[in-house]
């Protein structure tokens, strides 16, 4: 159901990431596992709550990307679903070139 409310596809993604609650300064971390132009889909045992305000940092292939976000979905022992808010322009890039090569991983893989 969340697939249909999504403004951008995601595709299969694997990277550590760090989530901080705008109400603390304590980062989480744990994996991302799915990756949009808009949000991502991030594992956890407790999700936070659906209208969260997080920032959030991605790690993978040497790069960085970090952004606001938003909850705007929760699937409890499975994660939570955030959609990205004001990204910088250089992450917004770094963004870019993980998504073109998730999908070209993905499109590889069902030849």
């Amino acid at each position: 159901m969340e697939q249909e409310k999504r403004r951008a596809p995601r595709y299969p993604f694997v990277a550590t990431a760090e989530v901080i609650a705008a109400s603390s300064s304590t980062g989480i971390t744990t994996r991302v596992t799915e990756l949009g132009l808009r949000g991502c889909h991030i594992e956890l045992k407790s999700p936070f709550p659906e209208g969260t305000v997080l920032k959030v940092k991605i790690y993978a292939a040497g790069k960085f990307f970090e952004a606001p976000a938003t909850v705007v979905y929760t699937n409890p022992e499975a994660g939570m679903g955030v959609m990205f808010d004001r990204i910088h322009p250089h992450f917004a890039r770094v963004l870019q070139r993980w998504i073109l090569e998730a999908a070209t991983a993905k499109r590889e893989s069902q030849v």
